[in-house]
């Protein structure tokens, strides 16, 4: 008789134990162990729980090829979560580690492989081939292709995110924080405005401090206090939440009429616009996309959009600062150029036009559209074409974790026909799906490398430019660890080459993920380490660090309304001398309208109470020494990039902490 020991492993959320009974079967190459009832004296697989059992077998199994759990319901149904099973043959050989990371629902059966990642050419059994193709065969009959709206990425074929299988759901904590948060913050806020209504009146700027109760952060105050200041409005062009906007003007556009005489006083006695554009200290914000997007209608008021310019300098003592805003893309006199030395009022108001653009594009376009619509892709064809026992599954899956659910909620709740946009933001309706289908036109494999963005926007010089320094650090670190980790599985770009289900995972991204984007530059055949090495680094870094930088400031920078508007309520002016507060305040969002940004902006903003920071696996996919070294590795990496980053930002007022790698979380989850 044959002995095994075996230790099964439940998960640690809440509801994750089970009552019902529990049956282990080892599968081997010359037979299968006893079908064995998991029952010690007490209670069994109660929450976080590490149970060991004995699993006896009347002749050797061989080499052991997988574990057969099964659960059958007692009494009432209780679902399972198993994190894996180890087991130690007889004869105390190698303890062989078997993930799982499943639930176990109804009465149900799976069966689980040993840790060691494999690719198909380096499985030569019969058994487990079926397996892999089984476990494949499944999930794409439960992961399918579907087009949402046309004209942006596909997405899972899930109405609401309870078409999605228990196993990529919000945990029960995760799912209870989530809709408590947003009803939270929005019952404070109805709270405010209720207190607002039957106050004061609504009719300047120092009232929107009325609806910043206990909802604020210190960046969020901050803002509060320079809002105003030009160096500010610089400087969220580079750290705030759309960071990659900016770029480097050698010539001006043609439609943007500024001459020399108009920013003059805006600069040094002894320089000029001409001698700046040569010297590369002229930048510019350039809103075409917004142009002719149809604008909300929220309560029977039409809401308005403009499609901005904003020339910027680079200045020797103030800094990066907006010289020049046009609010439309065709100059004339209806079509005014505000500068500076123009009524304060009249700048101002220029100024949040270029914000309320700003606001539009960061969410739909930097947020939604290149983060998560992007990740879901990679998401959607990881799942239906990579078995759990590939190196490639097992690198990325804990970079998906939580997607496909957050994307339902998103379709559902954020911007759908009756969603959150359509009630307080200016795109809200058609126009958020017109912005993200021009924008997905023009996407390239190519801007979602970040040296590569930097570099073709010409913005390597520019100074105190925090988001692009971090993000270069994470991305070398990212591209690092992946290429080692390629490295270890794949000897030569042969190898990659002749990977079927690799093949066919890039497959699905290209032809069925990133469908009609024949300018997008990623080709649908990997063939070799290298290009192999970049789009998981993409992968990855976009949904950790790149989502991070746009995601998580959300909050900071647009809780003061003013600052970074969802809406406005007037036309852009034309007549610069007209400008009043009254205007202004007539303009800007109304104390609703302002309550629900901010609500919205601190819920999906603030930090997640289950984050699993980058390089972090809760799940341990790996089981080999060698891959488990080079996970340590990289952890040790970010942990030097952790230090570097909180050194640079020890003696600054004004700290960019969001992309510091305890903050950056491994998925997008909000």
């Amino acid at each position: 008789m044959e002995v095994y020991s075996i230790t099964v492993a439940t998960g640690t959320s809440e509801y994750s134990g089970t009552n019902n009974y529990i049956y282990v079967t080892l599968v081997g190459e010359t037979g299968e162990s006893e079908r064995t009832l998991l029952d010690n004296p007490g209670l069994d697989f109660c929450r976080g729980a590490v149970d060991q059992y004995r699993v006896t077998s009347k002749a050797p199994l061989g080499r052991l090829l997988l574990v057969r759990l099964e659960k059958e319901k007692y009494f009432v149904e209780d679902n399972w979560f198993c994190r894996y099973v180890t087991v130690e043959p007889p004869g105390g050989n190698k303890l062989l580690t078997f993930p799982c990371y499943r639930w176990l629902i109804g009465n149900a059966k799976v069966e689980i492989r040993e840790g060691a990642a494999k690719t198909l050419v380096e499985d030569s059994s019969a058994r487990l081939l079926q397996h892999r193709r089984n476990e494949l065969q499944e999930r794409q009959n439960t992961f399918r292709w579907v087009t949402w709206a046309p004209g942006i990425p596909r997405c899972v074929d899930a109405k609401t995110e309870a078409d999605l299988p228990q196993d990529v759901r919000f945990d029960n904590e995760k799912r209870s924080d989530f809709e408590h948060s947003l009803h939270y913050a929005l019952l404070e806020l109805s709270l405010k405005k209720l207190a607002i209504t039957f106050g004061k009146s609504w009719n300047d700027l120092e009232d929107f401090k009325r609806i910043f109760w206990k909802l604020r952060s210190p960046i969020a105050e901050y803002c509060m206090d320079h809002w105003k200041e030009d160096w500010f409005f610089g400087y969220q062009c580079l750290n705030g939440s759309n960071p990659r906007m900016i770029k480097r003007c050698t010539k001006l556009p043609e439609n943007f009429p500024v001459t020399s005489d108009m920013v003059q006083s805006s600069m040094p006695a002894k320089t000029s616009l001409d001698k700046e554009l040569r010297a590369g200290n002229i930048y510019l914000l350039d809103y075409a996309i917004m142009e002719g997007i149809p604008a909300n209608t929220i309560k029977g008021k039409p809401q308005f959009i403009a499609a901005p310019l904003c020339l910027l300098y680079q200045h020797p003592d103030e800094g990066l600062i907006p010289i020049a805003i046009q609010l439309e893309q065709t100059p004339s006199l209806d079509t005014p150029i505000f500068l500076p030395r123009d009524p304060p009022l009249a700048w101002l108001l220029a100024k949040m036009w270029v914000r309320h653009a700003e606001f539009q594009v960061f969410q739909v376009l930097s947020h939604l559209l290149r983060t998560h619509l992007v990740i879901e892709v990679f998401c959607v064809a990881t799942l239906r074409q990579l078995p759990a026992v590939h190196p490639i599954y097992k690198l990325l899956a804990p970079h998906l974790r939580y997607t496909l659910e957050i994307n339902c909620r998103g379709r559902t709740q954020l911007i759908s026909p009756n969603g959150i946009f359509k009630r307080v933001v200016s795109t809200g309706g058609d126009g958020l799906l017109i912005l993200a289908q021009r924008e997905y036109k023009v996407l390239t494999y190519r801007s979602l490398q970040p040296q590569f963005d930097f570099s073709d926007r010409g913005v390597f010089q520019l100074p105190n430019y925090f988001y692009r320094e971090n993000a270069l650090m994470l991305w070398e670190a990212i591209h690092s660890f992946v290429s080692d980790m390629v490295d270890l599985y794949y000897r030569s770009d042969q190898d990659v080459q002749k990977d079927p289900e690799l093949q066919a995972w890039i497959r699905d991204i290209t032809e069925e993920g990133f469908t009609e984007l024949p300018k997008f530059g990623l080709s649908n055949t990997l063939s070799s380490k290298e290009e192999l090495s970049t789009l998981l680094a993409v992968a990855i870094f976009t949904s950790t660090a790149q989502h991070a930088a746009t995601n998580n400031g959300q909050f900071d920078w647009c809780a003061w309304v003013p600052n970074t508007p969802c809406t406005m309520r007037l036309p852009p002016p034309s007549d610069k001398d007209a400008i009043t507060m009254e205007m202004i305040m007539a303009t800007l969002p109304d104390v609703g309208q302002s309550c629900v940004q901010m609500a919205i902006t601190w819920h999906l903003g603030r930090a997640q109470p289950d984050a699993i920071p980058l390089g972090q696996y809760a799940e341990e996919h790996f089981t080999e020494p060698t891959a488990v070294e080079l996970i340590e590795k990289f952890r040790m990496k970010l942990k030097e990039i952790e230090e570097q980053i909180l050194d640079q930002n020890a003696a600054l007022d004004l700290q960019y902490l969001f992309l510091l790698p305890s903050r950056v979380e491994n998925s997008i989850t909000i």
